[in-house]
């Protein structure tokens, strides 16, 4: 087969970014057709606690993820690094704890970090998330615009 569906992961507590697209081996070509973000719901209430609200986002993140990988046969993730506070340590840790249910799961992916994304997209270790995107709009013209929309359902991949 020459041809492969490959995904693209860049994981984040509130915004869960999907690129879905096909790889040609032979020709090194690949063509964006599906984006997506996982913007999960957030349980609400007084008596809600954080803890319970982290759990409840962790399952709606690994549920659209995993689901975003079925029938891939390469995944690649963006891996986060480090934080600078409390509440962004937990988000790291709820994402890093989401992609190694992935990996228990049966779902490899290459692992990324952003300074490597950065140079090799854009060239530079500084690169702005703005001009990631230009550069991923101006590579990837085939591809969809990126899309806002909450994922409700286990395997609602949506399109656009």
């Amino acid at each position: 087969m020459s041809i492969i569906r490959v995904v693209g992961q860049d994981p984040s507590l509130r915004n869960w970014g999907l690129a879905v697209g096909l790889l040609n081996l032979n020709t090194g070509a690949l063509t964006i057709d599906h984006l997506d973000v996982i913007q999960p719901n957030k349980l609400e209430g007084k008596q809600v606690r954080q803890n319970s609200t982290d759990v409840d986002v962790a399952r709606q993140l690994y549920e659209g993820a995993i689901t975003a990988g079925l029938g891939a046969k390469a995944c690649f993730v963006e891996v986060p690094v480090g934080s600078k506070s409390a509440r962004a340590m937990a988000s790291y840790g709820v994402c890093v704890g989401v992609l190694g249910g992935l990996r228990a799961s049966g779902t490899p992916f290459f692992e990324v970090t952003p300074t490597e994304v950065k140079v090799t997209s854009v060239g530079k270790k500084t690169a702005t998330k703005e001009e990631m995107i230009a550069w991923a709009m101006a590579k990837h013209p085939e591809a969809p615009g990126p899309c806002r929309r909450k994922r409700r359902l286990h395997g609602d991949r949506g399109q656009g």
